[in-house]
């Protein structure tokens, strides 16, 4: 390969290097930290933040001279305005007034939405940044893991009455596959940082939740249980509401989610919104429903939920069964509501919304709708948190506070500009001007090995970081067995080409040598070890393949440049060396 096409090379691999890089720089560096708040919460609380800040501007827009100009901090709206105005062959104004902007949306619900776009756009694209970019461990960040235990048997023996219960490894499965969903629905809901819930063995679940938590709140959490009940639905009062949402969207809740003009609802309602599942398995709201303050049935007569489907069309369907009670009180209730609607309420989201068609008495019950296999599944589960009663023991807690993780990052970064700083100092001190080649490939080995942790978003723990202070001296290491090669042709009375090129011939085998034992050595850490050593295992296999890179790849090129760019005669490589 001729000098060209390596440097060629060369700059090829930097480029890549700063493009996985990049979402790292722009969140460390370029994010605020208000919004890096943001971005680390859940999309439901992305979703509500865009909603009500959108609501805000409306109202305060409104309240503005509409004949005034449009101020600069909307100015980023005339690209959609002036879009709008050609959409409806108007020419548009010279200078735009609120007037103008707002002529242009079909009602307000259509401004507020281009309003609400542009916060959540901006929010997730910071979050993008984050979810691509060099994760902080919790010894860095700060934050707390606990594993909590789930007492199977007691949920196994609380169901034994069941007729509808599977064999009792089916039933575990699915109970602990339940709880880990609800876990992660009811921690993410409160916008906590990225959580972390797996399982761990059979019975044991393993949480771990960056950032700053309260130990209390979060032990209340985990150790509470999600409120599922049946209401009925006020069609009327529903139809009202969302004629007058559409119409009034910024004045219709307050920043806490409370209706702010409370009687455009009938005083025994409430108004919740009617969930489904993202693509992302996330909560996602679609529409309002007003249901009765009157709990018609508690979830806790919920006794089995399975997924069916009809012996004549073959729809999909949720059968569920209820307990001696429950099914009294449930045949009473739809015999008096046939032909009204009946909403599954969990923690405050409408789950399901189905119409009785006649009175159910029994206590089998079957939801038909137009289904998706999902998307019954999904209605299921949600009944499934009313009668699988899992408890749930915190077994191990440990809260790293933000300040911890302070002085661990000023540790790791003294620690390694230490270390670089004293082997570079020695570096050109004993091996001159060569040395500079030492200094420019480890800058671009930290380069590289930071990079290619972005690229796979990889976390930066403690021992990772030490890992990679083992690899900046393996990395002279692989310098020093160069250039003393070199000086040792020099000393033979070889030509600076000759010299150069034996030394790194001589010097090959030996860098490869020890820097693929170590480099299999790293790679049966990573898979056998856990936690801390497979941090410090992963960081140092990076580091051996970018050392080798920068020792063997650039430090050559620059020692060519030298001599046929600049046209160097004389290697500057160390004391005593005479040419």
């Amino acid at each position: 390969m001729n000098k060209r096409t390596r440097f060629v090379v060369l700059l090829a691999v930097i480029a890549l290097c700063f493009v996985f890089l990049w979402p790292s720089i722009s969140w460390y560096a370029r994010t605020p930290k208000e919004l890096q708040q943001l971005a680390l919460g859940s999309n439901e609380n992305i979703k509500s933040y865009a909603e009500l800040k959108a609501a805000e501007d409306v109202r305060a827009i409104k309240k503005q001279d509409l004949s005034a100009p449009l101020a600069d901090e909307y100015a980023w709206l005339k690209k959609d305005v002036t879009k709008r105005f050609k959409a409806l062959d108007k020419k548009v104004p010279a200078e735009l007034t609120l007037k103008d902007v707002l002529s242009v949306y079909d009602s307000e619900l259509d401004f507020m939405t281009v309003l609400q776009t542009r916060y959540r756009d901006e929010i997730v694209k910071a979050k993008k940044y984050y979810e691509n970019s060099v994760k902080l461990g919790l010894d860095l960040s700060g934050g707390m893991n606990i594993i909590v235990k789930a007492d199977l048997d007691a949920a196994l023996e609380s169901m034994s009455e069941s007729s509808e219960k599977e064999n009792d490894a089916e039933f575990k499965k699915e109970a602990m596959a339940n709880v880990i969903e609800n876990l992660a629905s009811r921690i993410d809901k409160f916008g906590l940082t990225s959580p972390v819930i797996r399982q761990q063995g059979e019975d044991r679940i393993y949480i771990e939740i960056p950032g700053a938590a309260q130990a209390d709140a979060i032990n209340t959490l985990i150790m509470g249980k999600g409120v599922l009940n049946f209401r009925l639905v006020d069609t009327e009062a529903t139809n009202a509401f969302k004629a007058y949402y559409a119409m009034n969207p910024a004045t219709t809740f307050n920043a806490l989610g409370e209706l702010m003009d409370p009687s455009i609802i009938p005083a025994d309602c409430e108004v919740f919104g009617e969930y489904k599942k993202d693509e992302y398995g996330l909560d996602e709201r679609y529409d309002w429903v007003v249901v009765k303050k009157e709990v018609a049935l508690e979830g806790q007569h919920v006794k089995a939920a399975t997924i069916g489907s009809d012996e004549f069309t073959n729809q999909i369907q949720v059968h569920f069964t209820l307990d001696t009670e429950g099914a009294e009180i449930f045949g009473n209730f739809t015999g008096a509501h046939v032909g009204e609607n009946l909403a599954i309420v969990s923690d405050n989201k409408v789950k399901s919304n189905a119409r009785i068609q006649s009175a159910i008495t029994g206590g089998a019950v079957s939801l038909t709708g137009a289904f998706s296999y999902e998307e019954a599944d999904n209605i299921k589960k949600v009944l499934q948190t009313a009668w699988l009663n899992v408890p749930l023991e915190v077994e191990s807690q440990q809260v790293i506070g933000a300040s911890l993780g302070e002085d661990a990052i000023n540790a790791g970064k003294k620690a390694i500009a230490l270390g670089l700083v004293i082997i570079l100092i020695f570096m050109l001190i004993y091996y001159k001007a060569s040395g500079i080649n030492a200094v420019v490939a480890q800058v671009l080995n930290l380069f590289m090995m930071f990079s290619i942790l972005s690229a796979f978003n990889l976390t930066l723990t403690l021992s990772s970081i030490a890992g990679m202070i083992l690899t900046i001296g393996m990395a002279v290491d692989a310098n020093v067995l160069i250039f003393e090669r070199i000086k040792e042709e020099l000393r033979q009375g070889k030509s600076r080409p000759a010299a150069i090129a034996m030394g790194f011939d001589n010097a090959f085998w030996a860098i490869m040598d020890s820097n693929i034992t170590t480099f299999i050595a790293a790679i049966f850490l990573s898979q056998l070890g856990t936690g801390a050593i497979q941090g410090f295992a992963v960081s140092l296999a990076i580091g051996v393949v970018s050392s080798v890179f920068t020792a063997l790849f650039v430090s050559r090129l620059m020692f060519d440049f030298d001599t046929d760019v600049l046209h160097a005669k004389k290697v500057s490589i160390g004391w005593g060396i005479k040419q």
